[in-house]
């Protein structure tokens, strides 16, 4: 399996490809603020061909280069619909200081083609098989996304769910801390110490190693 990616725009947010080996078919995740043209860099390094793009959440720093990406390599997008509005209206989603730093006004497009996501779905897509977890709380449709290696590792897109010791802030429209930190515990903690966290921003981790230092994950024991 490949997986690669890269920091993009001013929130540095992290957008991946994945694909079953180079040359092959890919899904590209979150590509936000500033990542067509890295994107078509990764894509032409690797032999990439794109056949859609999965959403981790509607925060436009996720979804800022979505609509180009979809439109112009004619894939579909995926997103939760709780998050699905935040695509054409990105301020549904974002604080009133960040509201005011753009003016109070952010317009982005949809794609061409959204589809959306259902919990516990199976997506197959690219050669891969990609598991769909409703994970709300920093927001209302946040997802994470799993496939598994070739030697049964686990690697999670986790978006802004959980962070190298750290979890999504909770602060913005559609967040709760509460909610949040039931979706961890329900939905990665009871995962194998070896899965791969792959962040929405911030360096990659491990289950284990959130599971035992992560400090918002205090007494959160496997499954519990």
């Amino acid at each position: 399996m490949l997986v690669a990616g890269f920091p993009a725009g001013a929130f540095q947010t992290n957008c991946y490809v994945v694909a079953p080996a180079a040359g092959e078919a890919c899904v590209v995740v979150d590509p936000g603020q500033d990542a067509t043209e890295p994107l078509e860099a990764l894509l032409a390094e690797h032999r990439l061909s794109p056949v859609a793009v999965l959403l981790t959440h509607g925060h436009f720093d996720h979804t800022f280069s979505v609509q180009p990406v979809c439109d112009g390599n004619d894939i579909p997008a995926w997103i939760h619909p709780e998050d699905r509005e935040m695509l054409a209206d990105p301020m549904k989603g974002i604080s009133r200081e960040s509201a005011a730093f753009f003016g109070g006004r952010l317009e982005l497009r949809e794609p061409a083609e959204v589809r959306t996501l259902d919990d516990k779905a199976d997506l197959d897509l690219a050669g891969l098989r990609l598991r769909v977890d409703h994970t709300p709380g920093h927001t209302r449709g946040s997802v994470v996304f799993t496939t598994t290696t070739e030697d049964g590792t686990e690697v999670i897109l986790a978006g802004d769910t959980l962070f190298a010791g750290s979890i999504g802030r909770t602060d913005l429209p559609g967040g709760s801390h509460e909610q949040l930190l039931e979706s961890i515990r329900e939905r990665l903690m009871g995962r194998a110490d070896t899965g791969v966290v792959l962040p929405g921003h911030g360096p990659t981790t491990t289950i284990g190693r959130e599971r035992a230092s992560n400090p918002f994950l205090r007494n959160t024991g496997p499954g519990l």
